[in-house]
């Protein structure tokens, strides 16, 4: 190696080592301003999209800053040990990205077919005669039913948010049930079936 080639090797080292003890930010700036175009022109080269190298380029920094005390001079330069970094986390990336391996033709991709209008109309219908059969509901019994299928909660959690007995919340949600069942069955614009 010729001895001007070692003479910036020491210089980054010595600067690394700054940032390393004291998180010194000159030094960190000087590092970054000799690197990043250098990594950022590698990754590029490798394929990169630009905007995807510099985000990569950015991230490398980062583990320059917050990781330069694993930083080993003695084991290889500076430029050597932030193009590995470069290099290996360039490789995870595309091992995360399968993007490249979805079809975009594949049936899950693809949009339901547009609803026939009469499906729709009956369909908007019927939401609306389960909402007013939903009202009717008491609002006792309707806080209960939130509870249990908006949130989620078994019946001992509802008894123990509410401070009713086990058996209330219980023959709440029965009582609130039969009744828009009731409701339901017998309003003829209401197709259960469908």
């Amino acid at each position: 190696m010729r001895d001007h080639d070692h003479a910036p090797q020491s210089q980054h080292a010595s600067l690394m080592a700054r940032v390393a003890a004291g998180r010194d930010r000159n030094a960190y700036t000087a590092l970054f301003d000799h690197f990043a175009p250098r990594i950022n022109g590698f990754l590029q080269k490798q394929g990169m999209e630009t905007g995807a190298a510099e985000d990569l380029t950015q991230e490398v920094m980062a583990v320059m800053w917050h990781k330069a005390h694993l930083f080993d001079p003695a084991k290889s330069s500076l430029a050597t040990w932030l193009f590995r970094v470069a290099r290996n986390r360039r490789i995870d990336g595309l091992r995360r990205d399968r993007s490249h391996l979805i079809d975009p033709h594949d049936p899950f991709f693809q949009p339901d077919p547009a609803e026939a209008p009469d499906t729709s109309l009956d369909g908007r219908q019927r939401d609306e005669r389960v909402r007013l059969a939903l009202a009717s509901v008491p609002d006792e019994q309707m806080g209960l039913i939130r509870l249990a299928f908006f949130n989620g909660l078994t019946h001992s959690q509802i008894a123990e948010r509410t401070g009713l007995p086990l058996g209330t919340v219980k023959s709440r949600i029965r009582l609130a049930f039969a009744r828009l069942r009731r409701a339901l069955e017998t309003d003829p614009k209401v197709d259960a079936d469908g």
